[in-house]
């Protein structure tokens, strides 16, 4: 068996090896490295297209049997994180498609407020009590995964057109937006609390 390559070229990108992928046999060791570095990235993302812990978890186990099944068809044209980030992308918007999605958000809608808090439900409210992500998370759909994917993820302009799907102009453009909602979210705090 040959030595799987690993070559380092940032904090943001270690599984150049994944284009050697082929060579291996071991590709449940490359997912365990793929998890272990990329999960709470992929869980972040998928949390930020959903807004719900459960889902969020669902979808990133999704996202991870996808990729263990298309390990040998990764073709090396965009980074693993980017790769992984628009695998994470397209199964959440299916999930927001399908009918499930819609029952539970029904029933999201429905059920007493604090009626099934559990301590999770808890440690994530506070996690997300941040003035800043909660002003994130409140932009459109369209702003806040620009947003998400520049400032967390720390993608270039370039990958976050190839995960979105989009033109670099239209990054460029839904990140300034983005900016100037959070800008004017600020303001308008700022003076209720004046």
């Amino acid at each position: 068996m040959k030595e799987v390559k690993q070559v380092e070229t940032g904090a943001s990108e270690k599984f150049d090896y994944l284009r050697y992928i082929a060579e291996t046999t071991d590709q449940k060791a490359i997912l365990r490295d793929l998890m272990a570095a990329y999960g709470e990235d992929v869980w972040n993302y998928a949390f930020s297209i959903c807004r719900k812990p459960d889902l969020a978890d669902d979808i990133t186990q999704d996202v991870f049997l996808k990729v263990y099944r298309r390990l040998t068809s990764f073709r090396g044209e965009s980074s693993v994180k980017t790769w992984l980030l628009t695998i994470t992308r397209n199964t959440a918007l299916d999930y927001k498609r399908s009918a499930f999605w819609r029952r539970v958000t029904l029933m999201d809608m429905i059920s007493p407020a604090g009626s099934h808090r559990s301590a999770e439900n808890e440690a994530m409210e506070n996690l997300t009590v941040s003035s800043i992500w909660t002003q994130v998370l409140g932009l459109p759909p369209k702003y806040r995964e620009v947003l998400i994917l520049f400032a967390h993820h720390q993608l270039s302009m370039k990958e976050i057109a190839e995960v979105l799907g989009i033109s670099v102009g239209t990054v460029k453009s839904r990140l300034h937006h983005a900016r100037l909602n959070i800008l004017k979210a600020k303001e308008r705090a700022r003076d209720e609390t004046d």
